[in-house]
């Protein structure tokens, strides 16, 4: 499935400094849909460079981490359990920033 993630605020500094990944992750046997659950998963392995922590808690991402699913709100369609389909744009911001 082909997905664009965006990470700003900051979070693009744990991918290499790259800000836009145009990614392609293969559906595991038997699974019919990929969820934002599956997907974070994913980054953590393939795209975090360093400090996975201050990406993800647990499962999920942060508090402070604002989570857009096609420029809405993940919390909006069911977070974690977000169904993600072909080409869609995934934006990841930190809100949180250093004074």
């Amino acid at each position: 499935m082909q997905l664009t993630l965006e990470f700003g605020g900051g979070l693009e500094l744990l991918c290499d400094s790259v800000k836009i990944h145009n990614i392609n992750v293969a559906l595991q046997n038997g699974i019919e849909k990929l969820t934002m659950k599956d997907l974070l998963s994913w980054v953590r392995t393939n795209l975090i460079k360093e400090r996975p922590e201050m990406f993800m808690k647990g499962d999920s991402v942060r508090p402070g981490v604002l989570v857009l699913v096609n420029d809405c709100d993940w919390e909006l369609s069911g977070q974690l359990d977000t169904t993600l389909e072909e080409k869609d744009v995934v934006v990841f911001i930190s809100t949180l920033h250093g004074g």
